[in-house]
């Protein structure tokens, strides 16, 4: 008394086994890399009051700091969307950007974003009317995908 079995059922489910691989083989696949503190820990940062220390020491070190006369400190958060074999996508850009004036006292709290190629401020939060030093953050997010090879070549 032998097992028979039936192929056009095992055949469906053969199928349907390799169409759900397929199908969750091509899901998106998402990367974070950097950080940047969440908005609870950056309303303890108070403009005119804390200093480089005080920030360190409540939010942590900066991903990236000002090398022009210790402008300030940034803190860079980045997410990329891989689909199948296609190259990875960069999705989000965030830029946040503590500048300290020459006391080494907060002056300006920043927060940049990537929209259509543009560089956006999200939030801001200033002593003073006017907002001083983005040339480097909007270098830094208006450069990106403007490098061109053949431009090097002569």
């Amino acid at each position: 008394m032998g097992i028979t079995i039936n192929t056009s059922i095992l055949r469906r489910a053969l199928l349907v086994a390799a169409v759900a691989g397929a199908v969750s083989a091509c899901a998106p696949q998402f990367k974070n890399h950097g950080y940047i503190p969440p908005a609870e820990d950056l309303e303890q940062i108070t403009v005119g009051v804390d200093t480089r220390a005080s920030v360190e020491e409540s939010i942590g070190a900066p991903s990236t700091a000002g090398v022009v006369n210790e402008s300030g400190f940034y803190y860079v958060r980045s997410r990329k969307r891989t689909f199948g074999a296609l190259a990875p996508k960069e999705i989000e850009r965030e830029v946040l950007a503590i500048s300290f004036d020459s006391a080494g006292v907060v002056s300006n709290i920043e927060t940049f974003g990537l929209e259509r190629g543009q560089v956006v401020p999200l939030t801001r939060r200033v002593t003073s009317s006017g907002v001083s030093d983005n040339s480097f953050i909007r270098q830094l997010l208006g450069n990106i995908g403007r490098f061109n090879p053949a431009g090097l070549a002569g």
